[in-house]
């Protein structure tokens, strides 16, 4: 796969659009077009969700690699370190973490309260590999749950999110290593346990699921770390005393965004599924090129946000749009670009004549096909 530099200069922020020099920026992320990936077996027998990972099958499988800083390399690694291994059958999709912390600590109990209040591990599943829609889940120490469905990213959609929506069937253990809430001792960790059922997340999987053989999903994990002191026998997250708002975050990833911000699923990892029971073969990623011309289309799409935010309208000339393109293999550049005083449409053809790769102005990705090639 080829690591892909963006070339648009951007300010990055995570509250919406940032100002260089008085001027609207439409944040991009900073880092080469590189998601992390993953292969994820079948279960080779039942998963008990206790928070204890200590099936056949949990041993079985790979873990991920630790966690780094959601904005990628140019952070500083971690102080705790965060891995996630992954399992199906034909029930669920399983997920199993393992966080390192000193200092267990949680108080929320509500389900669909704002848990990233608290330490917390999130998981975001877009089944189509399109940007939208996709699941939000968060989770804290004591195993409460937030689940939303984002009909789409909160850049390119108002209300974005279904907070209303319950992953009805989910499955959630805690595994607590040490003492919550108890600043007297040192903790070792937690682990989280959950199970997603299929049943759910094929509602906006339109090839369905559970996945087929070699098929991909894009996933992504975060974990919220807040400063944490101590007053009175009990935590208490930290503030600035100059500013009186609360330190600033950790935010870590498993595939780093590039952005502070989740809600760019494009930087999300690929997942993709074999039928092969853990443990008993070996399949390799399969690097789709599809996936090359998606990207292009990407800077596109990112191109002609910060036009309409200059010019309150998108451009069909390219060359207003200064982007470099990466060729992809087996596509046609440049892309083509229609365009409304409201609306566009990327498009990518293939060479051969049976493939599209399409973007609009919501950031939305689709492929069309024609069987016997020809124009569309």
């Amino acid at each position: 796969m080829k690591k892909m530099l963006l070339v648009l200069a951007a300010v990055v922020s995570c509250s919406g659009y940032a100002l260089a020099g008085g001027k609207k920026i439409f944040p991009v992320p900073i880092i080469p077009f590189a998601p992390k990936h993953y292969v994820c077996y079948r279960a080779d027998g039942p998963i008990k969700i206790d928070g204890h990972l200590n099936e056949p099958s949990w041993k079985k499988a790979k873990w991920t690699s630790y966690f780094v800083d959601i904005q990628g390399p140019s952070q500083p690694l971690p102080i705790y370190k965060t891995r996630v291994k992954m399992l199906w059958d034909s029930k669920y999709l399983y997920i199993g973490a393992k966080l390192q912390e000193p200092n267990l600590w949680a108080t929320l109990r509500e389900r669909d309260t704002v848990i990233f209040d608290n330490n917390d591990f999130e998981v975001f599943i877009d089944p189509n590999g399109s940007t939208q829609p996709y699941y939000e889940t968060e989770i804290n120490a004591f195993g409460t749950v937030w689940d939303l469905l984002l009909r789409a990213p909160y850049r390119d959609v108002q209300d974005a999110a279904v907070n209303a929506w319950n992953d009805v069937g989910l499955k959630v253990g805690i595994g607590l290593h040490g003492t919550i809430n108890n600043p007297a001792d040192v903790d070792t960790g937690w682990t989280v346990e959950a199970a997603f059922p299929w049943s759910v997340l094929g509602q906006c999987a339109l090839k369905g699921a559970p996945p087929k053989e070699g098929q991909q999903w894009r996933i992504n994990f975060s974990r919220v770390e807040w400063h944490l002191g101590v007053k009175n026998g009990a935590y208490f997250k930290e503030r600035d005393p100059k500013t009186g708002q609360y330190l600033p975050l950790y935010n870590w990833v498993w595939s780093p965004q590039g952005i502070i911000d989740m809600h760019y699923p494009e930087m999300w990892g690929f997942v993709q599924f074999s039928t092969k029971k853990v443990g008993e073969g070996h399949d390799k990623f399969v690097w789709h090129n599809v996936e090359d011309a998606k990207w292009d289309l990407r800077l596109v799409y990112y191109a002609e946000r910060q036009y309409f935010m200059n010019h309150h309208k998108f451009t069909p000339d390219l060359s207003k749009l200064n982007i470099k393109f990466i060729p992809a293999k087996g596509y046609i550049l440049p892309p083509k670009i229609y365009v409304t005083p409201d609306l566009f449409e990327g498009r990518i053809e293939s060479k051969d004549g049976k493939k599209t790769v399409h973007i609009r102005q919501d950031g939305m990705t689709w492929i069309t096909k024609t069987p016997y090639g020809g124009a569309f």
